[in-house]
């Protein structure tokens, strides 16, 4: 079992669906992990769940839209619990409608939260990784960002995008000890799916080989993998976890 014991971890998009559950198991695994979500109410109630459960954790605010958010909370944490030995960017969001009934203000929402808020996280932790000589960042990004998704093309170029930055940062900060991997969901139950017109879900289903949707508890065993020690050899990685409605490479 994949052990971060003594290991500080940082999760954003940690309140609810995927980034709760990969809170859940970096912390079952041992760690200290920071909550971290712009929702405080479930933010908090969260990082309770998981002390009630005998584990380590902490909520800390953060709007990863907002550029002053990001640094002021990158700072917090530094501040209060040090350089994080884990970076889970898990914070997501889109909406499904044509491309050319969005606006420019939906769009810079998007990209912003999904691709260009990691940035900013990441860019405020590494250095201190690189001076460290350790390091796991992992990027939950979507096979909407591999493969195209209808109804969602601004939030698969942000994804995609997300993608592209994981593999080249894992070239550069490879020689530091600092490994960048990249975890794909497909259609996955969590509250943002649970939105979507049951017709649609059902559709799904009957497309996904496996037949059902992902569990927000099976894209966190991959997150898990990447932050830990079992995968010391492994960096610039995209996996997808969609039950194999893409396979493509």
């Amino acid at each position: 079992m994949t052990s971060l014991k003594d290991k500080l971890a940082v999760v954003t998009g940690a309140a609810s669906g995927i980034g709760a559950a990969v809170a859940g198991k970096l912390a079952q695994a041992g760690a200290t992990v920071i909550v971290a979500d712009v929702q405080a109410d479930k933010g908090e109630t969260r990082a309770a769940t998981l002390r009630a459960a005998g584990h380590k954790a902490q909520f800390v605010r953060v709007d990863m839209t907002d550029a002053a958010s990001v640094t002021a909370f990158a700072q917090d944490v530094q501040t209060r619990f040090g350089t994080p030995d884990v970076l889970v960017n898990g914070a997501g969001w889109g909406t499904t409608h044509p491309f050319w009934e969005g606006t420019p203000e939906l769009w810079d929402k998007i990209i912003s939260l999904n691709f260009v808020g990691p940035m900013r996280l990441t860019k405020a932790f590494v250095q201190a990784m690189v001076q460290r000589g350790s390091g796991k960042i992992v990027n939950i990004a979507s096979d909407a960002g591999r493969v195209g998704s209808l109804g969602e093309t601004v939030y698969s170029g942000a994804k995609g995008g997300l993608i592209a930055f994981t593999k080249s940062l894992a070239r550069e900060t490879a020689r530091y000890g600092i490994s960048v991997n990249c975890v794909c969901p497909g259609p996955t139950d969590t509250p943002l799916m649970a939105a979507v017109p049951e017709k649609v879900t059902e559709a799904l289903k009957k497309a996904i080989p496996l037949r059902r949707l992902g569990k927000p508890e099976e894209v966190a065993d991959a997150v898990l993998f990447f932050s830990g020690d079992t995968a010391s050899y492994v960096t610039g990685q995209v996996l997808s976890v969609s039950g194999g409605l893409t396979m493509a490479g």
